[in-house]
């Protein structure tokens, strides 16, 4: 008999999607869109229908296993739970709790992902990551600027007159933000996109630009300078509510139009054109993931955020600098489920350094890792060195529910359960401000443990019991404490199935921002505090004709790793029919200037590592252009991060996977 249920997508994901899902005879059989959902409405993307897949698949690890001689042998939960727990209280008694690394990433949300982080900072405090491969540079960058990074509601873009989307491809990763679009373009809003491929985003806008790579900032630059000189920018604004514009204005005389029409390959005369859209307010401009990973992607996104508040664009309904929305997390108690005041050592690598981290540590040194939530040995740039890395430790442990490229590097694997074997709440730091409920639909496949069950039976083996002494609802509803006041708990929530959180649907309509001066800052206090720049600048990417020509001889194209159209990331291409190939997308210069016909196959290289795959000619990209998506397994042809560096952007909390040349022949 066939039950129907509504729950949630779990994925590191803009849209935090509401499913409804059948299950018959104890099996999910079926993953479709919730229509009730106030947001996503019924519809949601292919990833994740294919979290049905991923827990029916024949490839699940069902039982704990330890590598003995190289070779996999399964134990069971009572050794493998001993043999680890004996190790860390050996480690915490010789060399320090910080001798452990918390290896962990983004890859599934969930309101009780935070309790690794509540075991580690009871057992005393480790080695754990700081920064994000994905956003940090720009996080950090909306921080110096604002005070915080919060975005607009997603029904406030009905009020926009113009729309940028900058450096996104919302048709891939954020579609009900695309649906908004198109409901927006049929008032009369006008699109404008602006990317180094021509995408599907694109295809629907009023005017597309393509722009070089990691020249975003500059390019902001000359429209900030364009508005001046028209007379377009907001002085109310800028003279009531802002410090630090003399400081910008300094930098904007210090560089001609054509000097950054050169360095962006964009024409002068489209900076003029968009100097009046931001003019003509409101805009609301959405910015992507990709312009902050690079070595001056902190900069690059002030500098979007700068012209943003020239042209008057903020606080406004239908403005806005829509990168992320922090107010969305900020609304759950995360102290009461982390226990932070339990952590008696700390030491911190970035995400993007922790393989030289690793590889470089004393006083102690790492000897042993505890992979959560992630898959380092694909994602972290510099793979070659992160396999280094984890090679070179004692004891790996990964909690996973495949045999993943970081799981095969382990001594042991822990099976662990997926989204629809246990209950959380779920919700989205980067488009919408609902919480979902995702209830337990079924029991997971052999021995396979939710996360809290492995937790809290290492906590009894390690002396800390009483801290995970409670059910799974006792920690959401802990976790859900600072929202009783409106009216939102789990009881509520499982009967609503998803609730609306108090943020601010036009964040700093006050004009009151959380930086030191409670402006917003052209010139950081924040920044100079932590030792950086505090003025903005007109700074380049590491790796360009401009910072390198050597370099840029020897490797003349530019690498993007973009999103994958059908996997979170690396999360599904095991589960991929037909099985993947890897595909390097490239600009139909290169193919023109190399003789390179579709699907010849090639290898992409730098001094770094390298890459062989099948060609794709992309119809309409910049100049001088690749893409490879990210994510990529390397049974299958990957990873692309063999090619990636693992520097730190300009502010240290994000990488630079997209600073990054590279050469291309066919084999």
């Amino acid at each position: 008999m066939a039950d129907a249920f509504k729950s949630a997508c779990p994925l590191n994901c803009w849209d935090s999607c509401g499913f409804h899902v059948t299950v018959e005879d104890g099996k999910v059989t079926k993953v479709d869109g919730d229509h009730d959902h106030p947001i996503t409405k019924g519809k949601i993307c292919g990833r994740g229908r294919m979290l049905e897949s991923r827990t029916n698949s024949p490839e699940r690890l069902l039982h704990p296993l330890k590598k003995v001689d190289g070779e996999f042998v399964r134990i069971s939960w009572e050794q493998a739970l001993h043999d680890i727990s004996l190790k860390m209280k050996e480690l915490k008694e010789t060399a320090g709790t910080t001798s452990v690394l918390h290896s962990h990433d983004y890859a599934n949300g969930g309101l009780l992902t935070n309790l690794g982080q509540r075991f580690f900072n009871c057992y005393g405090g480790v080695t754990e990551l700081t920064g994000s491969i994905c956003w940090g540079a720009g996080i950090e960058a909306q921080s110096w600027d604002f005070g915080d990074a919060y975005s607009h509601g997603p029904e406030d873009i009905l009020n926009s007159k113009h729309m940028v989307v900058w450096g996104r491809n919302v048709a891939r990763t954020n579609m009900h933000l695309y649906q908004k679009l198109q409901e927006a373009k049929k008032q009369g809003a006008k699109l404008y996109v602006i990317d180094p491929i021509f995408n599907a985003t694109a295809k629907m806008a009023d005017r597309y630009f393509s722009i070089k790579p990691g020249m975003d900032g500059w390019l902001a630059a000359g429209i900030m300078k364009e508005m001046i000189r028209l007379g377009l920018e907001d002085r109310s604004f800028i003279d009531k509510y802002s410090i630090g514009f003399e400081d910008l204005n300094e930098l904007l005389s210090s560089v001609t139009l054509e000097e950054v029409a050169e360095k962006t390959e964009v024409p002068a005369e489209v900076m003029t054109e968009l100097a009046i859209v931001y003019g003509d307010r409101p805009v609301s401009t959405f910015f992507g993931l990709g312009m902050q990973r690079y070595e001056n992607g902190g900069n690059t996104i002030r500098l979007m955020d700068a012209l943003i508040a020239v042209s008057g664009n903020i606080g406004i309904p239908g403005g806005g600098a829509n990168y992320a929305n922090r107010q969305v997390g900020q609304s759950f108690d995360g102290d009461a489920l982390t226990l932070p005041e339990r952590k008696m050592a700390f030491r911190q690598f970035t995400m993007m350094r922790q393989a030289e981290g690793i590889l470089t540590a004393k006083d102690p040194e790492i000897n042993m890792i505890f992979v959560t939530c992630g898959n380092p040995l694909t994602q972290v740039p510099d793979s070659s060195r992160v396999r280094e890395a984890f090679a070179s430790v004692e004891t790996v442990v990964v909690m996973e529910q495949f045999m993943t490229d970081t799981a095969k590097m382990a001594d042991y694997v822990l099976p662990v359960a997926t989204v629809f074997e246990q209950e959380d709440v779920y919700y989205s730091s980067m488009y919408h401000h609902y919480v979902n409920h995702g209830p337990k639909l079924v029991e997971p496949p052999g021995e396979a443990k939710p996360d809290l069950w492995v937790w809290t039976e290492l906590a009894k083996r390690l002396g800390f019991e009483a801290d995970f002494d409670f059910t799974r609802e006792e920690f959401i509803s802990m976790g859900l404490g600072s929202l009783k006041e409106h009216g939102i708990t789990l009881d509520s929530i499982r009967v609503s199935h998803h609730k609306e959180l108090p943020i601010d649907m036009v964040p700093w309509a006050d004009r009151q921002f959380k930086t030191p001066s409670g402006k917003y800052e052209f010139t950081s206090a924040e920044a100079f505090r932590k030792g950086s720049e505090s003025r903005l600048t007109l700074a380049l990417p590491r790796e360009s004709k401009w910072t390198d020509q050597e370099r840029a001889n020897q490797f003349p194209y530019t690498l993007l790793t973009i999103h994958p159209l059908r996997s979170n990331h690396s999360q599904h291409y095991h589960l991929l029919k037909p099985e993947p190939k890897a595909k390097v997308e490239i600009a139909g210069n290169i193919a023109e200037k190399l003789g390179l016909q579709e699907n010849d196959y090639v290898k992409v290289w730098n001094e770094r590592g390298e890459m062989k795959g099948f060609v794709h000619i992309m119809k309409k990209a910049h100049p001088d252009t690749i893409n490879i998506d990210e994510g990529i397994w390397a049974k299958f042809g990957g990873p692309v991060n063999n090619l990636t560096s693992s520097r730190e952007s300009d502010n240290g909390l994000g990488s630079t996977l997209y600073d990054c040349l590279v050469n291309i022949e066919k084999i």
